[in-house]
């Protein structure tokens, strides 16, 4: 394998086969050493969660591909925390950042309120989804971009941003019902989505770490919630 790119979360190698390998790190975004997914830099590092994000991710995306949702996964090894991956082209690399995320929002807190508390509380839940796009660049703190913005800048076509976003919304539904089967309640959660031969996908992870979520009004750490999901 070579590696191509270090991540905050993981590290990318290129496989002979043409496909991508996806070296999952025990690192978390936050800020003190406090779990936070909406943060842009590593906050803390914690034990086992590498591999507690692979084992999740590969839950959903099984998931997803029973519900017709085509992603870039094609296998892991879960021992070694590496998950095989389709290559594909990510959003808004050749703006000088590392990609482009996309966030939904179920309720509103973390950044969202930072940004705008005097508007709405902090818990409100968001009906229907609030979907927004952030380009991953840690000089400029992650900066917010419109839809609107996406297409001109040439990031993807406006029927490309459609289908992001309805991907979005559709598989943060998945997730929700069935955190909600086990009592759990969604509150944010954050993807990445590329294109392989034209066509938009959702790439990288659905993990523990990339998620806000409750349980009877309490934040579940990412170790905790991965055993949630998978020892039910």
């Amino acid at each position: 394998m070579k590696l191509t790119y270090v991540g905050k979360t993981k590290d990318v190698y290129q496989l002979e086969n043409g496909n991508v390998m996806l070296k999952f790190k025990d690192d978390c975004t936050g800020k003190d050493g406090v779990f936070d997914p909406g943060e842009n830099s590593v906050g803390l590092t914690i034990e086992g969660i590498g591999k507690a994000n692979l084992r999740t991710s590969v839950y959903y995306f099984d998931l997803l591909k029973k519900a017709g949702i085509k992603t870039h996964y094609v296998s892991a090894d879960v021992d070694n925390a590496m998950m095989e991956v389709l290559p594909a082209e990510c959003f808004g690399k050749d703006l000088g950042g590392n990609g482009l995320e996309v966030i939904c929002r179920l309720v509103a807190t973390g950044s969202f309120i930072r940004r705008y508390g005097e508007y709405i509380k902090d818990g409100t839940p968001l009906e229907g989804g609030y979907v927004e796009c952030t380009f991953k660049n840690d000089a400029k703190g992650d900066p917010l971009v419109t839809g609107e913005g996406l297409v001109a800048l040439k990031v993807m076509t406006a029927e490309m941003f459609e289908s992001m976003k309805a991907q979005t919304l559709a598989i943060t539904k998945i997730v929700a019902d069935d955190l909600k089967t086990i009592g759990l309640d969604l509150w944010d959660i954050k993807f990445e989505f590329g294109y392989n031969n034209g066509e938009v996908i959702l790439i990288d992870e659905i993990a523990s770490g990339n998620m806000r979520v409750y349980k009877d009004g309490k934040i579940v750490d990412p170790v905790e919630l991965t055993k949630l999901i998978l020892n039910r």
